[in-house]
């Protein structure tokens, strides 16, 4: 099942998760975004040719699947400039890619590959930030949320990182960007049973891990009694 049920026995440990996803301006509310079999190869055909309301349609719909992978990838602070550059990178060879059914899977790649880059330009200063960008609202303010939230926002975005590569992608995906099982399938090239069986078995590791960090974490104040 595509059902959120598991995430929610997981309690508020993984609810906070939410806290890091993107917060880019417009997204899921570009009105007249069409929603039929084709769309989105309809969509890049339009933007090859030049038409940029075509492509920001494509960013409304992509850019999830973007931090997501990135976030998979890349320290937090530096996930929301990345997902531009994704973008910006992606404007100007949108004319060589020849079978436009394949654009998620490149456009994923890009992300992938900027992922790679950033790591290979060795940028140690950038850390997770409690106060980046992509955790405040759009005015500025700091959304609802407490310290021991973000605590807890990021020590399950450091285990699922620390989970085999297979999983760790599909989870941030699923947990931060709110995309369903066919959601990731579609986007990522993926097949709907791969993706299934990714979800359940990372979320089984990480349910591993949490409890296990919770167990390690109430032994001390177990031996202080």
């Amino acid at each position: 099942m595509w059902e959120r049920r598991s995430t929610e026995r997981n309690g508020s440990k993984v609810a906070a998760l939410f806290e890091l996803q993107t917060n880019t301006t417009g997204l899921g509310t570009v009105t007249g975004e069409p929603d039929y079999p084709g769309a989105d190869d309809a969509l890049v055909k339009a933007a090859q040719d030049g038409d940029r309301g075509a492509f920001g349609m494509l960013y409304a719909r992509y850019a999830r699947m973007v931090h997501g992978i990135l976030l998979a990838r890349v320290p937090h602070a530096a996930v929301e400039d990345l997902v531009q550059e994704v973008f910006l990178q992606a404007l100007p060879r949108l004319g060589a890619l020849r079978d436009v059914s394949r654009f998620t899977g490149w456009l994923a790649a890009i992300a992938r590959n900027r992922a790679n880059d950033f790591h290979r330009q060795a940028r140690p200063d950038v850390e997770f930030d409690e106060e980046a960008p992509s955790m405040q609202s759009e005015g500025g303010e700091s959304k609802n949320r407490t310290p021991q939230a973000s605590a807890e926002a990021r020590a399950v975005l450091e285990a699922i990182r620390s989970l085999p590569e297979a999983y760790r992608e599909p989870l941030i995906l699923r947990l931060v960007e709110g995309l369903t099982g066919p959601e990731i399938a579609d986007r990522t090239g993926l097949t709907h049973g791969s993706v299934r069986v990714n979800l359940h078995r990372g979320m089984q590791q990480l349910r591993e891990m949490l409890r296990g960090k919770a167990g390690s974490a109430a032994s001390p104040q177990r031996g202080a009694e």
